[in-house]
């Protein structure tokens, strides 16, 4: 299929993280060294921390760039969707993908992928990012020693991001054999890990501390925090794209904890409440995500909604924490 294209379109989920933009250009660079047309395009902005990614200025957003988007796709004798497993993590895209007659490819490691969407479907649940299951199909094909430099650089951010900088869902050695070829390429990983972790503005920071201080719940009986973000806390700190990015791993740093919620008023859509979800050991996120918060993902990152107030979002999620008792309070 790759090589019998020439114009491909490559798409990924709703409010991208550094996974789906890093693999999606990984993908672009990958095709456009192979003489291909490629281009990425996304639903809805990105995280400021990723705009340094090599072809990151040449992505199309969804909100944006509508009319480039459709000319894209119309052009396209294949399509790419990239790091989500349903048709409605494209958001707004959605329609727009579907309605495309080029032949799909899903590349994912998300559980319980929709088999129906796409003619091909390569599906690895176990690999640590969609990064991953590209640099394994670069492998078999016995190209990954031959990627580029910014290939390895987008896949090596890819699966940095989706693993916290591989301090969870990264025991797999087979992940730093892969790593092990990236950086035979060149690739700077302590820059690429500064340029991703340490481009805080000053009202990340100050909105970490309140957040922190002022903001987070500590269940001491469940081993769980929950955090809030209101959009008039947004707009009161200077809340710039990206900035909220992990402040649902901080709690998990004290100890005992389980389970970490952050609740985050969404902005484009106020009384829409996104909820994060991380937690440490056996504690199942995507069950309690895909139950409860009509989301999912990973075992202990998975993510969901639910359309409220903050103070009802907040008082259905301690309702849904007490109903996991018996695992938290362990």
């Amino acid at each position: 299929m790759l090589d019998g294209s020439t114009n491909v379109v490559i798409c990924t989920h709703v409010n991208p993280d550094g996974d789906a933009i890093g693999s999606s250009l990984a993908l672009k660079h990958y095709l456009e060294r192979k003489g291909k047309q490629a281009t990425v395009v996304v639903p809805n902005v990105f995280p400021d921390f990723l705009t340094w990614l090599p072809g990151a200025d040449t992505i199309l957003i969804y909100t944006k760039h509508l009319e480039q988007i459709r000319a894209a796709f119309d052009a396209a004798d294949l399509v790419i969707v990239c790091d989500l497993n349903q048709p409605n993590r494209l958001g707004g895209m959605e329609e727009v993908v579907m309605q495309n007659s080029a032949p799909r490819i899903l590349i994912d490691h998300h559980l319980d992928p929709n088999t129906e969407f796409c003619e091909t479907i390569i599906s690895e649940p176990a690999m640590c990012a969609a990064g991953e299951v590209i640099c394994h199909i670069l492998s078999q094909n016995g190209e990954i020693d031959n990627i580029s430099e910014n290939e390895a650089i987008c896949l090596y951010c890819a699966m940095m991001c989706d693993t916290g900088a591989f301090s969870f869902n990264s025991n797999r050695p087979v992940i730093y054999e892969h790593i092990s070829h990236l950086l035979a390429r060149g690739i700077d990983k302590d820059q690429i890990y500064r340029n991703v972790f340490w481009t805080a503005s000053e009202g990340r920071l100050r909105l970490q501390g309140y957040l922190l201080y002022v903001n987070m719940k500590v269940l001491h009986e469940y081993h769980t925090t929950i955090i809030t973000l209101t959009n008039e806390e947004r707009h009161r700190f200077k809340v710039k794209n990206g900035d909220t990015e992990g402040i649902v791993n901080i709690p998990l740093q004290m100890l005992g904890t389980k389970l970490s919620i952050f609740i985050n008023e969404d902005t484009e859509h106020p009384g829409i409440m996104k909820l994060s979800l991380r937690s440490v050991g056996d504690f199942p996120c995507d069950q309690m995500a895909s139950r409860h918060f009509g989301g999912g993902g990973h075992k202990n990152a998975s993510g969901g909604k639910l359309q409220c107030s903050m103070e009802e979002a907040l008082e259905r999620v301690k309702a849904v924490i007490d109903a996991y008792a018996d695992m938290l309070k362990e």
